[in-house]
């Protein structure tokens, strides 16, 4: 006997029973252990931060990550899988600075950086228990007592080896150039984090400003002659900018050496502006005084708009740095670059080298002027007018100067995409300083070629949005200005500057006269920045550098500071025993900016291959309007939400099947809802109806039922099913679970509305012969064969049908479905014509009952004809093989198969058409069709009241019954079938004795009154 099931089934309560089983019997650590001599299968965990709650989108990474090392270890691989914590960085800091109400790394310096350290180090397991609340209860099997947790000193140690390596190679520097910089949190970001913080649709000043040429100039450059106008008219060179507060450093104006430039009659003043421009701006109609070549502009110089010596702002020379004299005439030059667009702007780009990337290369190759106004905070500096402001503040004020001034040609607004940091949201800005880089372009062909090594999921990332990324990658400003992170490992002479990259602990304690280091280690600052030792080139005194590692690279080192690595000794056999690279990873889209690039950058440049074989790359969560989830709208929704409502398997199976892995899905309660109405509830009444039905017959399961000659819809199920696993099997080993996890909805809806709908007489009668057992063996294998496969899907389903089962009918089996086995398909029982021929008649059964709903005729109403035109000739011969199926499906006495293309009369047919498929039925009511319609309408309003009277399925009843004429007909006409639906004894026209259960009904305008009773 097998437990009886609950047809109204509390999911998330099983789930919580299913939870305590497998902690009660370590199931998870015995599905490792148990696979210790299998190839090793590798996943690693791209590390959350706890300082903060899981989201929703936490839950969709995270069954991501446990479906394929699930199936994995069920096809003999030995999987342990390692969970992470991500513990530096600015998202521990900027929520330390908020619980202390601090705005600025001034208040982290008098609070005292040991102290500061101190609260985020205690603060980034704040809500771990919610953490690991969650990655229990959603079933996500990973090892968080043993997790790699990157604020460790080991781990901290092996990052430091690996940028030893690449200190050694070469490719790490201090260099003064124009980097991201966020003035909130006073440091720079690297290219990946800046690509995580876009906006788009962000307003700015859109400014026209003029730049007075000098004129004395025009002859230097060979234009005096060319450009004659009067003498007394100024003459002004036009560019835009969408950042006002770069204008007073402003040192150059660049132009198109190639395309051709215009000088238009102002009326009271010249202008100089690229002629492809002129339309954009509207200016065509101005009068065109003449016209040259971009080259021709070069060798022009112009009027600064702001003198920056006037305002106590130096002015240096990017050449050699000297300072420019108070008393030196200042002007700037006009040059020629391959940047500058014909698409926007006016074909002049106003050059700032201390604040653009490209304007800082300009100015090097051009030896420029240099003039820097503005602090790390982002304040403008100086005696100007709007000095002490923030500069997207201070825009307005320079605007307005500058009009005041007649210098604003036009003064606009315009939306555009804007960086702002990741973690903070201010807007970010570009800044010349000395920050320490990574070269990563020294090996961006090996970056590019180790892609392609990689099997993304989509296949799309590969040569798209990561492929273009590594393409066009610059090098990685890793360092940065903060107080908690990962020290970076470089030391410098206080005497003669030079430089060294420390690769470990004790190579550091070997460091001449090395001093400093407590008796507790913590690898962390202020205590590291404590540690010196002696020049060995001058015996000055080193000292390290001030900065902290990006946390990107943190987590960008974990497949070798995980096991801290190459210092332990068992760690350095990693890629020997498969622990490098990875077999899998999985995280968001956005992360191909972030962990998927630090990760692959990192072991291309210390050991040339890439880390990770395959990624799955998941689309982002909306709201069901489809709309970004967040805080401000009101929409985001709490994990705890739906899964105490629905359950984990509900929300892991929504995930799997409702969009492939890399689309942003659609998510709520309501969507989750009707997975669990759609796909778990219906397995659900498949399984409920196989266990009420074995119980009643007292079936025990036994393969030799299916020896021998098996009935026709069982072969076929049983075809389908050996199919089903041939395709999920190809499907996870092909990371697409969403494809297996359809396969398997399609299989569950042929399952249930067609091969138990089609077998329940079968299971309804009485005797106990080949035919019955054949069918519920054939069910039971199914389902059977269901909870191994929906294993790495809905482990807590799977779990409670192999319990039930399987650990009923054979109590030496394992203990867990996730101890068992993948199903292997027996292909000797796929038979693909068999196959073909019955989706065929679902197909036509299922067209029928179209073109009945659009008729309005019920199905229970037999019909005269059906007609079907089918695609191919070739189908015809299954088809009418099967044709007592289509019979009895719709409903109908006749079936008639027409030759393709066929046309069917509109007149008394209701017709359904898919492609090259038409059925359609005759819509004639003989009086005979209308009386056997009215009986089965009886037997249905009979069912209902078994039902309502608390009567067993198999329990057997006598009906008694009031009727008009023509339904008293009715019932003495076709009384061997209703008896024989109904399960009663007799039928009996009177009223029933004292107890029974009535009920008075209408069917179709004749009066009815029925009484059920033993």
């Amino acid at each position: 006997m097998f437990k009886a099931v609950n047809p109204r089934q509390n999911f998330p309560q099983m789930e919580e029973d299913i939870l305590k089983l497998w902690q009660d019997k370590g199931v998870f650590k015995k599905s490792i252990e148990n696979r210790r001599d299998g190839k090793r299968f590798t996943l690693y965990e791209g590390p959350p931060t706890a300082n903060g709650r899981p989201g929703i989108h936490h839950v969709l990474s995270r069954v991501f990550k446990d479906v394929i090392p699930r199936y994995k270890v069920m096809k003999g691989y030995y999987a342990p899988r390692i969970g992470g914590w991500d513990t530096h960085g600015l998202p521990v800091e900027l929520e330390v600075e908020k619980e202390l109400g601090f705005t600025s790394k001034n208040d982290i310096e008098k609070y005292g950086i040991a102290e500061f350290n101190a609260r985020c180090r205690s603060s980034v397991f704040k809500y771990v228990s919610e953490w690991n609340k969650l990655t229990e209860r959603i079933a996500y099997w990973v090892d968080l007592d043993n997790a790699y947790i990157t604020m460790d000193n080991n781990y901290i140690e092996s990052g430091w080896w690996a940028l030893k390596q690449m200190w050694d190679k070469g490719l790490v520097y201090q260099g003064h150039r124009v980097t991201p910089h966020c003035p909130r949190c006073g440091t720079s970001l690297s290219s990946h984090e800046v690509a995580q913080g876009y906006k788009d649709n962000t307003e700015d000043p859109s400014v026209f400003i003029k730049f007075e040429i000098a004129k004395e100039s025009l002859a230097k450059a060979g234009l005096a002659k060319k450009w004659a106008y009067p003498a007394d008219k100024p003459l002004y060179l036009l560019a835009w900018t969408t950042t006002p507060w770069t204008l007073p450093a402003n040192t150059a104006l660049a132009v198109s050496a190639a395309d051709q430039y215009a000088i238009l009659d102002m009326t009271d003043y010249y202008m100089v502006l690229a002629k492809p421009r002129l339309s954009a701006l509207k200016l065509a109609e101005n009068p065109v005084a003449g016209e040259c070549l971009g080259s021709d502009l070069s060798g022009l110089f112009y009027k600064p708009l702001f003198d920056p010596r006037e305002f106590g702002i130096p002015v240096r020379n990017m050449q050699d740095n000297s300072e420019t004299g108070i008393s030196e005439e200042l002007l700037y030059p006009v040059i020629t670059t391959s940047y500058v667009s014909m698409d926007d702007g006016t074909g002049i780009v106003h050059t700032a080298p201390a604040y653009g990337e490209l304007d800082y290369e300009s100015g090097v190759k051009y030896g420029l002027k240099f003039v820097h106004h503005v602090d790390l905070q982002g304040r403008i500096t100086g005696s100007y007018p709007f000095a002490g402001k923030f500069v997207k503040e201070a825009d307005k004020d320079i605007s307005r100067n500058l009009k005041e001034r007649g210098l604003m040609f036009r003064n606009e607004r315009m939306h555009h995409t804007y960086p702002f940091c990741w973690r903070c949201d201010s807007p970010l800005i570009y800044y010349a300083k000395q920050s320490w880089y990574i070269r990563t372009t020294a090996v961006r062909d090996e970056l590019i070629k180790g892609n392609q090594q990689i099997n993304w999921y989509p296949e799309h990332i590969k040569d798209g949005r990561f492929g273009d990324w590594l393409e066009n990658n610059i090098d990685w400003a890793f360092s940065r200005e903060r107080y908690w992170g990962t020290p970076v490992p470089i030391w410098r002479c206080e005497k003669c500057g030079r430089t060294e990259c420390v690769g470990g602990i004790d190579e550091l304690k070997a460091k001449p006269n090395f001093k400093g280091m407590q008796e507790k280690l913590d690898i962390h600052r202020p205590y590291v920045d404590e540690w010196t030792y002696d020049c060995d080139k001058c015996g000055g005194n080193m000292k390290r550098v001030t900065e902290v590692m990006d946390c990107w690279y943190d987590s960008g080192a974990m497949p070798v500071a995980q096991y801290h690595y190459p210092f332990e000794p068992e760690s350095r056999s990693i890629a020997k025993d498969g622990r490098f690279p990875a077999d899998y990873i999985c995280e968001a889209v956005d992360q191909t900016r972030g962990w998927f690039y630090s990760l692959h950058a990192i072991s291309t440049l210390i050991f040339n291959r890439p880390c990770y074989q395959n990624v799955i790359c998941l689309g982002h969560i909306l709201d069901e309007r489809g709309e970004k989830m967040s805080k401000s709208r009101n929409n985001v929704i709490q994990p705890a939400t739906v899964l105490d409502k629905y359950g984990a398997d509900a929300v892991r199976w929504y995930f799997y099947t409702a969009a492939p892995p890399g689309n942003a899905r659609r998510f709520s309660e309501k969507l989750v809802g009707e997975v669990t109405r759609q796909f778990l509830l219906m397995l659900w009444n498949v399984y409920s109806f196989f266990v009420t039905y074995a119980n009643i017959d007292s079936f025990t399961p036994s393969e030799k039922y299916l020896e021998g000659e098996v009935p026709e819809l069982d072969r076929w199920i049983l075809s389908e099913l050996n199919q089903l696993v041939l395709d999920v099997d190809k499907g996870l080993d092909n990371y697409d679970p969403t494809q297996a996890g359809r396969r398997i909805e399609d299989f569950v809806g042929y399952l249930s509305n067609w091969y138990v709908r089609r077998s329940r007489r079968r299971f309804w009668k009485s005797e106990n012969d080949a035919d019955k057992l054949s069918a519920y063996q054939a069910l039971y294998t199914c389902l059977v064969t269901l909870s191994r496969l929906l294993a790495p899907f809905t482990p807590f389903v799977a779990e409670e049908l192999y319990q039930n089962l399987v650990l009923s009918a054979d109590p030496s089996a394992l203990e867990s479905v996730h101890l068992a086995d993948f199903p292997v398909a027996d292909t000797a029982l796929i038979d693909e014509q068999l196959d073909n021929e019955i989706r065929l008649v679902m197909k036509v059964s299922s067209m029928g009952r179209s073109a009945r709903s659009k008729a309005a005729l019920k199905v229970r109403q037999p019909l005269a004809e059906v007609r079907v035109v089918l695609a191919s000739a070739s189908e015809r011969t299954g088809l009418m093989r099967l044709a007592e199926q289509v019979l009895e499906e719709l409903n109908v006495k006749a079936l008639a198969v027409e030759e393709p293309g066929t046309v069917i009369p509109e007149k008394n047919y209701a017709a359904s058409t898919e492609g090259a498929y038409t059925v359609a039925v005759y819509t004639g009511l003989s009086p005979e069709l209308l009386a056997e319609g009215t009986a089965r309408e009886i037997v249905h309003r009979l069912q209902t009241m078994r039902k309502s009277a608390g009567f067993e399925i198999a329990d057997y009843i006598n009906t008694h019954y009031q009727a008009d004429e023509y339904l008293d007909s009715v019932i003495r006409m076709h009384s061997e079938y209703i008896k024989k639906e109904t399960l009663s004894n007799q039928l009996i026209k009177g009223n029933a004795p004292e107890g029974a259960y009535a009920e008075n009904l209408d069917i179709d305008g004749h009066s009815l009154s029925l009484w059920v009773a033993r």
